[in-house]
C-alpha cells in the first residue's frame, strides 16, 4: 500500500504502533491518517481516541472486521470513515479523497455566525458554545452541523446528507449518521430527553432547527 500512495504523490509516514503514531503526530504535521485497529502496543481503538482527543485530522479506520457494531464502536472513537478489508486501491483512494475534500467544506447559504439561546457557532473561527461551555467537535461532526444549518428548518434526506459529507459514492450508510448525529446531539443539545435542535424526520433524514433572524 506504501508504494501505490506514493506513487500517487503522497508523502507516507509509518507508525508501527498507537504509541508511535502519537509520538509521530507531535513532531509532524499530516493531512490524513490510515489506522489499522490490530496492531502492537494501544488498541487500535485506544489510538483513535487519543489522536481525535488531540488533533483534528481525518482518520480512516482499515480492519477486517466488518461487522455494525465495529464500525459504530471506530465512528464513536473518532473515526471519520470505516473501510473493511480487503478492498481495493481505487476504493480507498475515492476515501481518501472524500476525507481531504471535506476539510475545505462549505455551503453557499450556511451564515457566518449564528446565535441562539443555549447555542452559538461562529463558522470562520469553528468555534462551538453550547449552554455556555466551549464544545469541540470532529471535522465530520462539524461539517454535518454546518450543512443542516445551511439548510436549515429543511428536512434534509438521509442520502444527500451522506453524499454532501462524504461524497457522491455514499448513501446508503446510514447507521454513519446515526452515530455522528447522536455525538453531535450530546454536545450541543440541552438537557432534556427530546432534541431541540438536531431534530429527527422519520424516514427521511434531519432537520436543523433555527428560529428566524439570528443568521449573523
Amino acid at each position: 500500500m506504501r508504494a501505490s500512495l506514493c506513487a500517487q504523490a503522497a508523502e507516507v509516514l509509518d507508525a508501527p504502533s498507537g504509541e508511535e503514531a502519537l509520538e509521530l503526530l507531535r513532531e509532524k504535521t499530516v493531512d490524513l491518517i490510515l489506522l489499522d485497529l490490530n496492531m502492537p502496543g494501544m488498541g487500535g481503538l485506544e489510538a483513535c481516541r487519543a489522536i481525535r482527543n488531540g488533533w483534528d485530522v481525518p482518520i480512516i479506520v482499515l480492519s477486517v472486521r466488518d461487522s455494525d457494531a465495529d464500525k459504530v464502536q471506530a465512528l464513536d472513537a473518532g473515526a471519520d470513515d470505516y473501510v473493511c478489508k480487503p478492498f481495493s486501491f481505487d476504493e480507498l483512494m475515492a476515501r481518501i479523497r472524500a476525507a481531504l475534500r471535506r476539510s475545505g467544506f462549505a455551503t453557499d447559504t450556511t451564515p457566518t455566525r449564528i446565535s441562539v439561546p443555549g447555542l452559538e457557532i461562529d463558522f470562520a473561527s469553528r468555534r462551538v458554545v453550547a449552554n455556555g461551555v466551549p464544545v469541540r467537535l470532529t471535522p465530520t461532526e462539524f461539517d454535518i452541523l454546518r450543512y443542516l444549518i445551511g439548510q436549515a428548518n429543511k428536512p434534509v434526506p438521509h442520502r444527500k446528507l451522506l453524499q454532501a459529507i462524504w461524497g457522491p459514492e455514499y448513501g446508503d450508510q446510514i447507521e454513519y449518521l446515526r452515530v455522528f448525529i447522536n455525538q453531535l446531539r450530546k454536545k450541543i443539545e440541552p438537557s432534556g430527553s427530546k432534541p431541540v435542535f438536531i431534530t429527527t424526520e422519520p424516514r427521511i433524514g434531519y432537520r436543523f432547527v433555527l428560529p428566524e433572524a439570528v443568521p449573523a
